[in-house]
């Protein structure tokens, strides 16, 4: 989930600021940026509902 990163870094939040946002642990995030873990739907929903996009978007590298 690279766009996650790059919608994180634009804001420049840190991992640490993110998953308190979301309720999770840092290492949670840093998964899901590694792409060696992936959020639940409920979690995908919460990530776009806080970068104001798409879910597709956060799933998709290339539009």
């Amino acid at each position: 989930m690279n766009r996650l990163k790059e919608l994180r870094m634009e804001r420049k939040w840190t991992q640490g600021q993110l998953a308190k946002k979301m309720g999770v642990t840092r290492t949670a995030v840093v998964k899901w940026e590694s792409g060696k873990a992936y959020p639940t739907a409920e979690k995908l929903i919460e990530l776009a509902r806080i970068f104001k996009c798409q879910v597709d978007y956060l799933l998709c590298d290339k539009v």
